[in-house]
Parts: structure tokens; C-alpha cells; sequence
């Protein structure tokens, strides 16, 4: 896919190439969290890592939304497998529908059931970063010890490891109100089957591999340009996406 900076004009016009390719390069070994963070650097490039790490991770993917807007459009095709039949799907999401970003809210949120009182924080990046390298029970566990930030049961301070599974259902629930986009699901009914199938749209991981191929593709013409022209890198890279085509075709007809 080719970037065209045109859809966000307020942010494409920060956007450099070099950004993008230094943010790939540091990617290539890293965990999908931490690609996350890399790609949040590009779009905060203002913002300082221990500000972009603390931030709620619907606020991170909101800001995503908005470069991959800047950089590919509003418009996502997405597949996923029917859960019933395994027919391969495809939809369309409208990335401008994710406009706003939620910072974290100015209280923390609490949740009060059977006399367990609960007050939480949103999960950030940094919590992210912290479990990814665990089991998805064990995540799950952590990040709630790490959200909790206090929990009584009728008036006596517990840990978190003691809250019964129908309180942390409810904490989940609230957090998913709290922070919308940090979940973002989209029910697709397959045309031959008809079962509606839940499907996870991970901006992140998303524009990631978009990011990827773009990258793969830029080198490859800077390498094609390089040796036609002897023209540098920070010299390629600084000419628009339509000058650089016309180049790369008079390459092919000579």
C-alpha cells in the first residue's frame, strides 16, 4: 500500500519517510507491544516515551487510528475465518469512526458489587509491555494486580488475587466502558453459513504490517533509484511519493 499522507492533513504534514523506515528498522526484532509503542512515538512524536507508556492503551489506539488515516486512508479491509464454516470473510472499517482520544479519566473508576468496593486504573502500555512475555491467564491476572489500586470487602482492604471472578468480570466491564478503544470488536455474518462471528480489530498489529510492506517497498526503490541516479537515501526519500513513481518509470523504459 502506498503512503499518501492526504486523509489527516493536520498530522501528515509531520510525517517523514525516515521516521517511518527508523520505527520499522527498531521494530523488526521487537514484540508486538513494543511496536505498538514505536508506532505511537511517530504519531505523539512530541510526546516522551514515559508519557506515551503511561497512557491509556484505548488512547494509544486511538492516536493509531489517526496515522494510519494520515498515512493510508480511512478505509480498512479486514479478513477473518468464520468461526462455524472457516469461509474466509472480508469487511470494510471506517477508521474515521475512532475520532476522539480518552485519556484517563480524572477520577479512577470504581466498581461496588456484593460489598466488594474496587477502585482501578486503565490498563497502559506499559502494563502491556510488562505481561506480554506471560500466558494469557497469567496476563490476565497481572494486569489486574497491576490496575487494582484498592479493593475492601465490606470496609477490609484485600488484595487483588482475592477478588471473586464476578467482580473482576465486572471491573472488565468497566473498563471496556471506560476505554472503549482499547477493544475494538466488529460481528461479521458469513454469506454461506450465516453464523456472526466476533472479530478483534488490532490497530496496532494492523497497521504494523502495513508499515511493513510499505518499508520492504521504499527501500526497494531507493535501492532502484540509488543505482540509476547515485542519488543518497535522505535524497529519495525527500521526494514526493508522485515524482519518485515517475522516476522508477522512466527507470523501467530506459
Amino acid at each position: 500500500m502506498e503512503y499518501n499522507g492526504a486523509a489527516d492533513s493536520s498530522l501528515a504534514a509531520d510525517l517523514r519517510p525516515g521516521d517511518f523506515l527508523a520505527a520499522w528498522e527498531a521494530g523488526l526484532t521487537a514484540g508486538s507491544t513494543t511496536r505498538a509503542l514505536l508506532l505511537h512515538s511517530v504519531a505523539r512524536p512530541d510526546a516522551s516515551t514515559d508519557e506515551l507508556l503511561s497512557l491509556p492503551v484505548g488512547a494509544r489506539d486511538a492516536d493509531l487510528f489517526a496515522l494510519r488515516r494520515a498515512l493510508f486512508g480511512e478505509r480498512l479491509d479486514v479478513r477473518v475465518g468464520c468461526g462455524a464454516c472457516g469461509e474466509e470473510m472480508e469487511f470494510d472499517f471506517d477508521a474515521g469512526a475512532v475520532t476522539a482520544t480518552k485519556e484517563a479519566p480524572a477520577r479512577p473508576p470504581a466498581v461496588q458489587v456484593d460489598g466488594w468496593n474496587v477502585e482501578f486504573r486503565l490498563p497502559t502500555t506499559a502494563d502491556l509491555i510488562a505481561v506480554e512475555r506471560t500466558g494469557a491467564d497469567r496476563a490476565r491476572s497481572e494486569l489486574l494486580a497491576r490496575s487494582v489500586l484498592r479493593a475492601l470487602r465490606d470496609g477490609e482492604e484485600v488484595t487483588a488475587d482475592e477478588l471473586p471472578a464476578g467482580v473482576q468480570q465486572r471491573i472488565a466491564q468497566a473498563v471496556a466502558e471506560a476505554d472503549p478503544y482499547a477493544d475494538i470488536t466488529v460481528n461479521v455474518s458469513c454469506p454461506e453459513c450465516g453464523h456472526t462471528t466476533r472479530a478483534e480489530l488490532d490497530i496496532a498489529s494492523y497497521l504494523w504490517a502495513e508499515l511493513d510492506a510499505w518499508a520492504r517497498a521504499t527501500l526497494l526503490d531507493v535501492h532502484l533509484l540509488a543505482t540509476a541516479y547515485g542519488w543518497s537515501e535522505p535524497e529519495i526519500l525527500a521526494l514526493s511519493p508522485l515524482r519518485r513513481r515517475y522516476y522508477l518509470e522512466l527507470c523501467a523504459d530506459a
